[in-house]
């Protein structure tokens, strides 16, 4: 059984254009020096944002993996050598990059706008042989439910158009009232938190905004909410049927 926390200190840290755009990775490349190496079939997870105006990242190619984009604050926009168009994303939207056989992609963070890329390992062996797929999903689109003292947007899960290979994957933001929580936990996946905003109390630690939790083998999570908290949910499979890149390549 195992609870790991990640702070923003324990994270890899990158940049773009001499500091135009920052990151912090909770899962980073495996010579990017964090902490946290890639497990289950998440691969990578960047939170990039630019501190004041926008910057673009050039075109460049990916293969294999699925590329998800969140947006967190403000707008991305983005372009690829299938769409060969630029497409505004704002607060809320998501998109996906099936990259396949190959796809070459530009991104633009606009002026103090954040996203989280996270790149998925949908049995890379397999799909470096099929074409390249993308799409986008609207916040509008996202199933939303209200329970006593949550309000969870399903972004890949039940009822969601978001469709991916790689096995297992749900996301979810959840909103949590201040006070104490419960939850149940499935022992047969990974959960990985990102603390998007407030504070999470568990046991006698007060974790911050920009904390990544990593959670396995558990069947509950105590913990007491403040401040507005807002979580990044995703459950992966504790151990894929395939063997993924980074086991076959580290």
């Amino acid at each position: 059984m195992s609870v790991v926390i990640f702070n923003k200190k324990e994270q890899a840290s990158g940049n773009f254009n001499n500091g135009e755009i920052l990151e912090k990775k909770p899962i980073g490349f495996p010579n990017d020096g964090g902490e946290l190496k890639p497990y289950s079939n998440l691969f990578y997870w960047a939170d990039a944002w630019t501190p004041s105006s926008r910057s673009t990242i050039g075109l460049h190619p990916h293969q294999g993996f699925e590329i998800c984009s969140f947006v967190i604050e403000g707008s991305i926009k983005h372009f690829d050598s299938q769409q060969n168009k630029w497409i505004e994303l704002k607060k809320g939207d998501a998109q996906i990059i099936r990259s396949g056989n190959g796809i070459s992609h530009a991104e633009e963070i606009l002026d103090n706008s954040r996203m989280f890329q996270i790149w998925f390992d949908p049995n890379v062996s397999k799909t470096i042989t099929q074409p390249a797929t993308y799409s986008d999903y609207k916040r509008a689109s996202f199933p939303l439910l209200k329970k006593e003292k949550t309000t969870i947007t399903t972004i890949i899960g039940n009822d969601s158009p978001f469709q991916m290979d790689s096995e297992g994957i749900e996301i979810y933001e959840i909103k949590y009232d201040d006070g104490l929580h419960e939850i149940n936990l499935d022992s047969k996946k990974v959960y990985s938190f990102f603390i998007k905003k407030g504070n999470l109390m568990y046991e006698n630690k007060n974790l911050s905004e920009g904390t990544f939790i990593k959670i396995e083998k558990e069947s509950k999570l105590n913990f007491k909410a403040s401040s507005d908290l807002e979580l990044f949910e995703i459950r992966s499979p504790l151990k894929p049927k395939y063997s993924t890149y980074f086991e076959r390549f580290n």
